[in-house]
């Protein structure tokens, strides 16, 4: 942890801007706590290994942020994976996060020949749908949280969820311009003596809806927090490091093989000599021979046996 008495209002060196990272802080003596988090590298390598119209380009960028944010909110020892299901133009958006500070995200479009504008919204993407949120720990229960898509923006589809589900009151500011992303999420914690300040959350609320998308995406985290707070003591802790990550394996592919027909598999070997298949996520080439074909059929760690 940085020195945790260090303000945003503090003077620093003029360095290079901070970006692939997510950041805790809080403000003393209140209830209100908050992350910041902002991708250069991580979003730019999704959207290399995709030609994706601008429009969900920028909601990819927007979710990755989101799921970066709630995973670190949270505290998941484990993988999030925050999906929006639509029926419009497209059906799929996906952005998971890892305990290792790993992100990957993909988009699937319908099978319509129609790009989106540029501006167009998370609605106008995905037409009627809804967003789930998966949490995996690494032990215990597996747990999914449905979101209406009753909002323009996905900001305020995961706000109307923690409302809903009676959580911390909680606030989310989600940018994405198809080069950078970032993103702030202030909660209100149950109030207690140590709070100081009752209308902190009013006020560090009304400050974060100034924040512009040229401030989040392009300057260093503690500037962006100076430039929002530097009336308020905010205790800022040290930043966690996040990256493009992908957990595609041939193990996984071969276990997720082994739920396929036996005889489907034999005649893809037969006819294209090898079973090949990519990751949609990374793009990664896995080819298996006729003879791990049948190891894989044959496996019983992959599940139960393949019917023949």
């Amino acid at each position: 942890m940085q020195d945790p008495d260090k303000q945003a209002g503090d003077a620093h060196e003029e360095t290079a801007p901070n970006f692939d990272q997510i950041q805790r802080f809080l403000f003393d003596a209140t209830n209100v706590r908050g992350e910041i988090v902002t991708l250069d590298k991580a979003y730019a390598e999704v959207l290399d290994r995709h030609a994706y119209p601008q429009a969900i380009s920028r909601q990819l960028g927007e979710m990755l942020a989101a799921v970066a944010l709630l995973t670190e909110t949270i505290k998941l020892d484990g993988t999030m994976t925050l999906e929006v299901r639509g029926t419009g133009i497209v059906r799929q958006l996906m952005a998971e996060s890892n305990p290792g500070g790993e992100l990957r995200a993909i988009a699937r479009l319908s099978d319509e020949d129609v790009l989106p504008t540029d501006e167009a919204t998370l609605q106008a993407l995905v037409g009627q749908g809804q967003i789930v949120i998966t949490l995996d720990p690494r032990d215990g229960k597996r747990y999914q949280g449905i979101v209406a898509i009753d909002q323009d923006s996905l900001a305020g589809c995961l706000e109307s969820y923690f409302s809903q589900s009676e959580q911390l009151p909680t606030r989310l500011w989600l940018m994405a311009d198809a080069q950078r992303a970032g993103g702030v999420m202030l909660q209100q914690l149950p109030d207690d003596d140590a709070n100081k300040d009752p209308d902190a959350w009013e006020r560090v609320v009304h400050l974060a809806d100034t924040l512009k998308a040229e401030e989040l995406l392009a300057l260093d985290q503690q500037d962006v927090l100076h430039r929002l707070y530097h009336e308020e003591t905010v205790r800022i802790f040290e930043p966690k490091a996040l990256r493009f990550g992908c957990t595609c394996s041939r193990e996984r592919l071969g276990a997720a093989l082994h739920s396929i027909a036996a005889d489907e598999l034999r005649q893809i070997v037969a006819e294209h000599g090898e079973l090949a298949t990519q990751c949609h996520f990374c793009h990664t080439r896995y080819s298996f021979n006729a003879a791990e074909v049948e190891a894989i059929i044959e496996d019983p760690a992959a599940g139960s046996p393949i019917v023949h």
